[in-house]
């Protein structure tokens, strides 16, 4: 059996569409589960129009959502409602990310880009003087 698809775009005669702001995450594929976007929900990396909220809490189209994973960080209006999760270009046409956000997170990747490499000050196993060193401080 093939699962039905919430897909709603505004309408003037409709009530508005909603669904919860976890589903919506995930379809918009900024979180790779419903409970990773529940945690982030809980933790308050994701806030929905300035405000801290649940992870129940029904979105509606023309949101204003500010999300954090990890060192990214998206500014988006929702523009669609899905519950099903798709391909990376239908999930992209979920939101509108802010000409801010964008330019926030393009520079953001260019200082990571100039940044050292952990592992380039790793040379080998550690020699037997380093292990002592290191078994000093521990």
């Amino acid at each position: 059996m093939a699962r039905s698809s919430t897909v709603a775009k505004a309408s003037a005669s409709l009530p508005e569409p909603e669904l919860r702001l976890d589903k919506w995450l995930w379809a918009g594929r900024f979180f790779k589960t419903r409970s990773l976007a529940s945690e982030a929900i809980n933790g308050g990396k994701v806030q929905v129009n300035g405000a801290r909220v649940k992870a129940a809490r029904e979105i509606r189209i023309d949101d204003r959502l500010e999300i954090s994973n990890g060192e990214v960080c998206w500014q988006v209006s929702v523009k669609a409602l899905s519950d099903k999760r798709g391909p990376a270009p239908e999930a992209r046409l979920l939101y509108e990310e802010s000409a801010e956000s964008i330019a926030a997170r393009e520079a953001r990747q260019e200082m990571r880009k100039y940044q050292a490499d952990p592992a380039a000050d790793l040379h080998g196993r550690p020699t037997k003087r380093d292990r002592r060193q290191l078994g000093r401080l521990g």
